[in-house]
C-alpha cells in the first residue's frame, strides 16, 4: 500500500504537486492521467525520492513487510520497487544484455537467471534488442523504451511505477505492453502506477485512474470494464 499525505512541491510560484491524502492499494493498476504540466512526472519523482517535497510524506507498507517506510528516510523500498521514467535511467555506454546482467547483478540474480527472465520478453524486443551488437545509446527511441521497460520487470518486483511507458513504441508493441503488465499484475498481484497520454491504453489497463490538474488529485476513478472512459472523455473534451 502507498500512503500520500499533505505532499506538495513547488517550482517557484508554480505548484506542481499537492495532495492532501491519496491510498493506492496493493495490486492496483493506477493510471494517472492529466494534461501537460498536470504534475504526473513529478509526483513520480517524489515517490521514488529523486525530487526532495516542500512537505509532506509517501510512505510504502508492501506485503512481505510490515514496516511502512519513507522512501526520504529509509532504503528498504528499493527492493521491492522497479522504475522508468525516461532514458536517463538507462546506462547508454552498455549493450542490452549488459544492461540486463548488471540490473541483475544488482538484484542478486544469475546471468542465467536474467536469460531466462528474458525469455517471457521474445515477443516484446521483436527480434531488436538482443543479438544487435549495439551500444543503447545507439538503439532508436522505441528500443530504448523496451529496455527501460524491461529492466523494471526482470526481479519481478512488488511495485513498479512508469512514466509515459507506450511513448515511442509502434502500436504492435503498445498492444504487447498493454498484455505483458496486465499478465504481470494478475500472476503478482504487483502494484503498477503508469503515467500516459494515451486515455485509450490507460482506460484499457488500469483498474483505477486518477486524474490530475495542477497538481491535484480532482478525480479517482475506479475503472471496472473501462467504465471511467466516459468521465475522461467528457474531462479532455471540455
Amino acid at each position: 500500500m502507498i500512503t500520500i499525505t499533505d505532499l506538495q512541491k513547488r517550482f517557484g510560484e508554480k505548484t506542481a504537486v499537492d495532495i492532501d491524502n491519496f491510498i493506492i492499494n496493493d495490486g492496483d493498476i493506477l493510471g494517472l492521467v492529466g494534461n501537460n504540466g498536470a504534475g504526473k512526472t513529478t509526483l513520480f519523482r517524489l515517490m521514488l525520492d529523486l525530487l526532495k517535497a516542500d512537505r509532506g510524506d509517501v510512505t510504502f507498507t508492501f506485503p512481505n513487510s510490515e514496516q511502512s517506510v519513507n522512501p526520504a528516510k529509509n532504503e528498504e523500498w528499493k527492493q521491492y520497487t522497479d522504475a522508468y521514467i525516461d532514458e536517463g535511467f538507462l546506462i547508454d555506454f552498455l549493450t542490452p544484455e549488459e544492461y540486463f546482467y548488471f540490473i541483475g547483478k544488482v538484484n542478486g540474480m544469475s546471468n542465467k537467471q536474467v536469460d531466462e527472465q528474458l525469455m517471457q520478453f521474445e515477443h516484446f524486443m521483436n527480434g531488436e534488442v538482443l543479438g544487435q551488437k549495439k551500444l543503447i545509446r545507439n538503439l532508436s527511441a522505441g528500443n530504448k523504451q523496451k529496455v527501460g521497460i524491461i529492466s523494471t520487470l526482470l526481479n519481478q518486483p512488488q511495485l513498479i511505477i512508469l512514466d509515459e511507458p507506450f511513448n515511442f513504441l509502434d502500436p504492435t508493441s503498445q498492444n504487447v505492453l498493454k498484455h505483458l503488465l496486465a499478465d504481470y499484475n494478475k500472476e503478482t498481484h504487483a502494484t503498477i502506477l503508469i503515467s500516459s497520454h494515451n486515455l485509450a491504453h490507460t482506460v484499457d489497463i488500469s483498474s483505477r485512474i486518477a486524474l490530475l490538474e495542477h497538481g491535484v488529485i480532482i478525480r479517482d476513478l475506479p475503472n471496472q470494464g473501462g467504465s471511467a472512459d466516459a468521465e475522461l472523455e467528457a474531462y479532455f473534451n471540455s
